[in-house]
């Protein structure tokens, strides 16, 4: 509980160094709260500390809170990260992640990847690549990225 605590604390003091350093706490929950909170404190300047979570922890539960953080975010320089955990991840739970992220983000950069992943093996990564790619369509046509794309891109 302690640790919570401090947490919150830095929060509030918005100490994006300190979320930095909990990325690889023994805790998979305290590493899961540390991405969602730098990406919130340090917006854009998160994306290389969270795409290499993404690329390296261990376990699926904190790569996916890194694909929707990534996703959330909403920009592009998180694109080659994102693809790259949609073709490869070993975990269909982050692919999934990965691929409705690309969704949300609403860029053609994404569109190879997933139009990779309709062929997945797993259904849930299928269905997901399908919803980010009508999204992704979406913001093509319409020429628009706004809170409603992102809200109905996955």
């Amino acid at each position: 509980m302690h640790i919570l605590q401090e947490m919150e604390r830095q929060f509030n003091l918005r100490d994006s160094n300190y979320f930095l350093n909990l990325l690889t706490n023994d805790d998979k929950v305290v590493r899961t709260r540390a991405i969602c909170i730098l990406a919130e404190i340090a917006g854009e300047n998160s994306i290389e500390h969270i795409t290499k979570v993404l690329k390296n922890d261990l376990d699926p539960l904190v790569r996916h809170e890194a694909a929707f953080s990534l996703g959330q975010l909403g920009f592009s320089g998180a694109i080659s990260a994102l693809s790259s955990a949609v073709k490869s991840d070993q975990s269909f739970f982050v692919r999934h992640e990965a691929a409705i992220a690309l969704g949300v983000i609403g860029s053609e950069e994404g569109r190879e990847a997933l139009n990779e992943a309709l062929e997945d093996k797993s259904e849930e990564v299928r269905e997901s690549a399908k919803i980010a790619l009508a999204n992704i369509d979406y913001v093509s046509i319409t020429n628009r990225t706004n809170k409603f794309s992102k809200m109905t891109g996955g």
